[in-house]
Protein backbone atom coordinates (compact mmCIF):
# COMPACT_ATOMS: atom_id res chain seq x y z
CA UNK A 1 0.00 0.00 0.00
CA UNK A 2 1.45 3.38 -1.04
CA UNK A 3 2.44 5.72 1.77
CA UNK A 4 0.24 8.78 2.10
CA UNK A 5 2.10 11.99 1.20
CA UNK A 6 3.21 14.42 3.88
CA UNK A 7 2.53 18.09 3.13
CA UNK A 8 4.09 21.21 4.62
CA UNK A 9 2.18 24.51 4.63
CA UNK A 10 4.44 27.55 4.86
CA UNK A 11 2.56 30.59 6.14
CA UNK A 12 3.09 33.97 7.83
CA UNK A 13 -0.22 34.50 9.55
CA UNK A 14 -3.39 32.44 9.81
CA UNK A 15 -5.80 34.46 7.69
CA UNK A 16 -9.19 33.23 6.58
CA UNK A 17 -7.61 31.51 3.54
CA UNK A 18 -5.22 29.55 5.75
CA UNK A 19 -8.09 28.56 8.05
CA UNK A 20 -9.96 27.20 5.04
CA UNK A 21 -6.86 25.39 3.75
CA UNK A 22 -6.13 23.81 7.13
CA UNK A 23 -9.78 22.75 7.42
CA UNK A 24 -9.62 21.19 3.94
CA UNK A 25 -6.42 19.33 4.90
CA UNK A 26 -8.04 18.01 8.05
CA UNK A 27 -11.28 17.14 6.30
CA UNK A 28 -9.30 14.99 3.87
CA UNK A 29 -7.18 13.55 6.71
CA UNK A 30 -4.01 14.79 5.07
CA UNK A 31 -0.75 14.30 6.97
CA UNK A 32 0.38 17.92 7.07
CA UNK A 33 2.47 20.29 9.16
CA UNK A 34 2.07 24.02 9.72
CA UNK A 35 5.32 25.94 9.13
CA UNK A 36 5.37 29.52 10.43
CA UNK A 37 7.88 31.45 8.32
CA UNK A 38 8.70 33.65 11.33
CA UNK A 39 10.08 30.64 13.16
CA UNK A 40 11.66 28.38 10.55
CA UNK A 41 15.23 28.45 9.28
CA UNK A 42 17.24 26.61 6.63
CA UNK A 43 20.65 25.02 7.03
CA UNK A 44 21.69 25.20 3.40
CA UNK A 45 24.09 22.28 3.77
CA UNK A 46 21.60 20.01 5.53
CA UNK A 47 18.11 19.51 4.06
CA UNK A 48 17.33 16.68 6.46
CA UNK A 49 14.34 18.22 8.25
CA UNK A 50 12.72 19.28 4.98
CA UNK A 51 13.08 15.93 3.24
CA UNK A 52 10.16 14.62 5.30
CA UNK A 53 7.80 16.55 2.99
CA UNK A 54 6.55 15.27 -0.35
CA UNK A 55 5.38 18.78 -1.19
CA UNK A 56 5.26 22.21 0.45
CA UNK A 57 2.46 24.73 -0.14
CA UNK A 58 3.77 28.30 0.09
CA UNK A 59 1.37 30.82 1.69
CA UNK A 60 3.82 33.47 2.93
CA UNK A 61 2.64 37.06 3.05
CA UNK A 62 6.23 38.21 2.47
CA UNK A 63 7.30 37.83 -1.14
CA UNK A 64 10.97 37.66 -0.11
CA UNK A 65 10.46 34.99 2.55
CA UNK A 66 8.31 32.88 0.25
CA UNK A 67 10.65 33.23 -2.72
CA UNK A 68 13.85 32.29 -0.88
CA UNK A 69 12.14 29.43 0.92
CA UNK A 70 10.97 28.10 -2.45
CA UNK A 71 14.41 28.57 -4.01
CA UNK A 72 16.00 26.61 -1.18
CA UNK A 73 13.43 23.82 -1.21
CA UNK A 74 13.55 23.47 -4.99
CA UNK A 75 17.36 23.37 -4.91
CA UNK A 76 17.00 20.25 -2.75
CA UNK A 77 14.52 18.71 -5.18
CA UNK A 78 11.54 19.20 -2.87
CA UNK A 79 8.29 19.86 -4.72
CA UNK A 80 6.55 23.12 -3.97
CA UNK A 81 3.33 24.85 -4.92
CA UNK A 82 4.09 27.11 -6.55
CA UNK A 83 7.69 26.67 -7.71
CA UNK A 84 10.35 29.30 -7.14
CA UNK A 85 10.44 30.02 -10.88
CA UNK A 86 6.70 30.79 -10.89
CA UNK A 87 7.01 32.96 -7.77
CA UNK A 88 9.86 34.90 -9.33
CA UNK A 89 7.91 35.43 -12.55
CA UNK A 90 4.77 36.61 -10.73
CA UNK A 91 6.10 38.42 -7.67
CA UNK A 92 7.98 41.03 -9.69
CA UNK A 93 5.74 43.02 -12.04
CA UNK A 94 8.58 43.65 -14.48
CA UNK A 95 9.32 39.92 -14.69
CA UNK A 96 5.60 39.26 -15.21
CA UNK A 97 5.37 41.83 -18.00
CA UNK A 98 8.43 40.37 -19.70
CA UNK A 99 7.03 36.82 -19.49
CA UNK A 100 3.68 37.93 -20.88
CA UNK A 101 5.36 39.89 -23.67
CA UNK A 102 7.56 36.93 -24.65
CA UNK A 103 4.46 34.72 -24.85
CA UNK A 104 2.45 37.27 -26.82
CA UNK A 105 -0.16 37.71 -24.07
CA UNK A 106 -2.25 40.88 -24.32
CA UNK A 107 -1.42 43.37 -21.55
CA UNK A 108 -1.53 47.14 -20.99
CA UNK A 109 1.21 49.27 -22.53
CA UNK A 110 4.11 49.02 -20.08
CA UNK A 111 7.49 50.72 -19.69
CA UNK A 112 10.34 50.93 -17.19
CA UNK A 113 13.03 53.53 -16.57
CA UNK A 114 15.99 53.86 -14.19
CA UNK A 115 16.33 57.58 -13.52
CA UNK A 116 13.84 60.38 -12.80
CA UNK A 117 14.84 62.09 -16.05
CA UNK A 118 14.22 59.06 -18.26
CA UNK A 119 11.08 58.24 -16.27
CA UNK A 120 9.69 61.69 -16.99
CA UNK A 121 10.35 61.14 -20.70
CA UNK A 122 8.47 57.83 -20.53
CA UNK A 123 5.49 59.51 -18.85
CA UNK A 124 5.38 62.33 -21.38
CA UNK A 125 5.56 59.81 -24.23
CA UNK A 126 2.81 57.58 -22.81
CA UNK A 127 0.61 60.60 -22.06
CA UNK A 128 -1.34 61.63 -18.98
CA UNK A 129 -2.75 60.09 -16.94
CA UNK A 130 -0.31 57.22 -16.40
CA UNK A 131 -0.10 54.66 -13.61
CA UNK A 132 3.13 54.11 -11.69
CA UNK A 133 3.53 50.97 -9.59
CA UNK A 134 6.24 49.44 -7.42
CA UNK A 135 7.87 46.50 -9.19
CA UNK A 136 7.26 44.40 -6.07
CA UNK A 137 4.13 44.98 -4.03
CA UNK A 138 0.56 43.87 -3.44
CA UNK A 139 -2.85 44.91 -2.12
CA UNK A 140 -2.92 48.02 -4.32
CA UNK A 141 -0.31 49.81 -2.20
CA UNK A 142 2.00 52.55 -3.50
CA UNK A 143 0.10 52.89 -6.76
CA UNK A 144 -0.07 56.37 -8.23
CA UNK A 145 -2.21 57.80 -11.02
CA UNK A 146 -0.15 60.68 -12.37
CA UNK A 147 -2.37 63.28 -14.00
CA UNK A 148 0.06 66.02 -15.06
CA UNK A 149 3.71 67.07 -15.22
CA UNK A 150 3.71 68.75 -11.80
CA UNK A 151 2.52 65.53 -10.17
CA UNK A 152 5.04 63.51 -12.18
CA UNK A 153 7.98 65.65 -11.07
CA UNK A 154 6.89 65.53 -7.43
CA UNK A 155 6.36 61.80 -7.20
CA UNK A 156 9.55 60.99 -9.12
CA UNK A 157 11.52 63.14 -6.69
CA UNK A 158 9.90 61.39 -3.73
CA UNK A 159 10.66 57.96 -5.17
CA UNK A 160 14.27 58.85 -5.98
CA UNK A 161 15.12 59.77 -2.36
CA UNK A 162 13.26 56.99 -0.53
CA UNK A 163 16.41 54.87 -0.34
CA UNK A 164 15.33 51.38 -1.42
CA UNK A 165 16.79 50.18 -4.68
CA UNK A 166 13.28 49.13 -5.73
CA UNK A 167 12.19 52.77 -5.61
CA UNK A 168 14.88 53.63 -8.16
CA UNK A 169 13.21 51.37 -10.73
CA UNK A 170 10.28 53.19 -12.30
CA UNK A 171 7.50 50.97 -13.65
CA UNK A 172 4.64 52.45 -15.68
CA UNK A 173 1.41 51.24 -17.26
CA UNK A 174 -1.04 53.07 -19.42
CA UNK A 175 -4.07 54.29 -17.51
CA UNK A 176 -7.19 52.45 -18.65
CA UNK A 177 -10.66 53.82 -18.04
CA UNK A 178 -12.18 50.70 -16.49
CA UNK A 179 -15.95 50.12 -16.24
CA UNK A 180 -15.78 50.51 -12.46
CA UNK A 181 -14.30 47.03 -12.02
CA UNK A 182 -11.60 44.56 -12.89
CA UNK A 183 -11.71 40.76 -13.03
CA UNK A 184 -9.89 38.25 -10.86
CA UNK A 185 -9.69 34.76 -12.34
CA UNK A 186 -8.70 31.85 -10.09
CA UNK A 187 -6.74 29.07 -11.80
CA UNK A 188 -5.26 25.68 -11.05
CA UNK A 189 -3.03 24.50 -13.87
CA UNK A 190 -4.96 24.97 -17.10
CA UNK A 191 -8.29 24.91 -15.26
CA UNK A 192 -10.22 28.12 -14.64
CA UNK A 193 -11.99 27.60 -11.30
CA UNK A 194 -14.03 30.77 -11.10
CA UNK A 195 -13.89 34.51 -11.67
CA UNK A 196 -15.18 37.55 -9.84
CA UNK A 197 -15.56 41.20 -10.67
CA UNK A 198 -13.90 43.51 -8.15
CA UNK A 199 -16.06 46.61 -8.22
CA UNK A 200 -15.30 50.06 -6.84
CA UNK A 201 -15.97 53.71 -7.72
CA UNK A 202 -12.23 54.28 -7.08
CA UNK A 203 -9.79 53.56 -9.90
CA UNK A 204 -8.06 51.02 -7.61
CA UNK A 205 -10.47 48.08 -7.39
CA UNK A 206 -8.54 45.65 -5.14
CA UNK A 207 -10.74 44.13 -2.45
CA UNK A 208 -7.95 45.01 0.01
CA UNK A 209 -8.76 48.63 -0.83
CA UNK A 210 -12.52 48.30 -0.48
CA UNK A 211 -13.52 46.72 -3.78
CA UNK A 212 -16.60 44.47 -3.63
CA UNK A 213 -16.85 41.05 -5.21
CA UNK A 214 -19.47 39.90 -7.69
CA UNK A 215 -19.55 36.73 -9.76
CA UNK A 216 -18.14 37.11 -13.28
CA UNK A 217 -19.22 34.81 -16.12
CA UNK A 218 -16.35 33.05 -17.87
CA UNK A 219 -16.55 33.30 -21.64
CA UNK A 220 -14.23 31.39 -24.03
CA UNK A 221 -12.11 34.48 -24.75
CA UNK A 222 -11.48 35.15 -21.06
CA UNK A 223 -10.70 31.50 -20.39
CA UNK A 224 -8.26 31.24 -23.31
CA UNK A 225 -6.42 34.41 -22.29
CA UNK A 226 -6.01 33.23 -18.68
CA UNK A 227 -4.71 29.82 -19.76
CA UNK A 228 -2.22 31.56 -22.04
CA UNK A 229 -1.14 33.85 -19.18
CA UNK A 230 -0.77 30.96 -16.74
CA UNK A 231 1.43 29.04 -19.16
CA UNK A 232 3.55 32.15 -19.76
CA UNK A 233 4.66 32.24 -16.11
CA UNK A 234 4.92 28.50 -15.54
CA UNK A 235 1.44 27.52 -14.32
CA UNK A 236 0.27 26.27 -10.96
CA UNK A 237 -2.20 27.88 -8.56
CA UNK A 238 -2.63 31.46 -9.73
CA UNK A 239 -4.90 34.49 -9.70
CA UNK A 240 -4.92 36.32 -13.03
CA UNK A 241 -6.09 39.92 -12.83
CA UNK A 242 -7.78 41.21 -15.97
CA UNK A 243 -8.64 44.73 -17.10
CA UNK A 244 -11.37 45.35 -19.66
CA UNK A 245 -10.01 47.88 -22.13
CA UNK A 246 -12.77 49.86 -23.92
CA UNK A 247 -11.16 49.19 -27.32
CA UNK A 248 -8.74 46.27 -26.90
CA UNK A 249 -10.91 44.02 -24.72
CA UNK A 250 -9.38 41.79 -22.07
CA UNK A 251 -5.82 42.61 -20.96
CA UNK A 252 -3.75 40.80 -18.31
CA UNK A 253 -2.84 43.31 -15.63
CA UNK A 254 -1.04 41.15 -13.05
CA UNK A 255 -0.66 37.53 -11.94
CA UNK A 256 -0.54 36.53 -8.27
CA UNK A 257 1.23 33.32 -7.21
CA UNK A 258 0.18 33.33 -3.52
CA UNK A 259 -3.42 34.13 -4.21
CA UNK A 260 -5.94 35.45 -1.75
CA UNK A 261 -9.52 34.23 -2.15
CA UNK A 262 -11.36 35.51 0.91
CA UNK A 263 -13.81 37.27 -1.41
CA UNK A 264 -13.81 34.83 -4.34
CA UNK A 265 -14.70 31.70 -2.35
CA UNK A 266 -17.91 32.93 -0.68
CA UNK A 267 -18.90 34.98 -3.73
CA UNK A 268 -18.52 32.09 -6.19
CA UNK A 269 -19.50 29.22 -3.91
CA UNK A 270 -16.49 27.29 -5.22
CA UNK A 271 -14.44 25.43 -2.60
CA UNK A 272 -11.17 27.03 -3.71
CA UNK A 273 -9.29 25.89 -0.59
CA UNK A 274 -10.35 22.31 -1.24
CA UNK A 275 -9.23 22.45 -4.87
CA UNK A 276 -5.86 23.88 -3.77
CA UNK A 277 -5.38 21.04 -1.29
CA UNK A 278 -6.35 18.42 -3.88
CA UNK A 279 -3.85 19.92 -6.32
CA UNK A 280 -1.02 19.90 -3.75
CA UNK A 281 -1.76 16.25 -2.99
CA UNK A 282 -1.57 15.42 -6.69
CA UNK A 283 1.79 17.24 -6.94
CA UNK A 284 3.07 15.33 -3.90
CA UNK A 285 2.02 12.03 -5.46
CA UNK A 286 3.76 12.89 -8.72
CA UNK A 287 0.55 13.02 -10.73
CA UNK A 288 1.10 16.66 -11.68
CA UNK A 289 4.35 17.60 -13.37
CA UNK A 290 6.32 20.53 -12.01
CA UNK A 291 9.77 21.86 -12.82
CA UNK A 292 11.08 20.16 -9.67
CA UNK A 293 11.86 16.51 -9.12
CA UNK A 294 13.10 15.10 -5.87
CA UNK A 295 15.07 12.01 -4.86
CA UNK A 296 13.21 9.18 -3.19
CA UNK A 297 13.10 9.08 0.59
CA UNK A 298 16.25 7.57 2.04
CA UNK A 299 18.23 8.13 -1.17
Amino acid sequence: MAQEPRIGVLYSRVRVEEKWIFAAMEGRRVDYERLDDRQISFDLTNPGFWQRFDAVLERSISYARGLYALKTLNSWGIKTVNTAAVAEACGDKIATANALSAAGVAQPATAIAFTPESALEVIETMGYPVVMKPAVGSWGRLLAKINDRDAAEAILEHKSVLGSYQHSIFYFQEYIQKPGRDIRVLMVGDRVLTAIYRKSPHWITNTARGGEGEICPIDPELEALCIQASRAVGGGILAVDIIEHPDKGYLVNEINHTLEFHTAQPTSGVDIAGVIVDYVIEVARGRVETAVTRPARGA
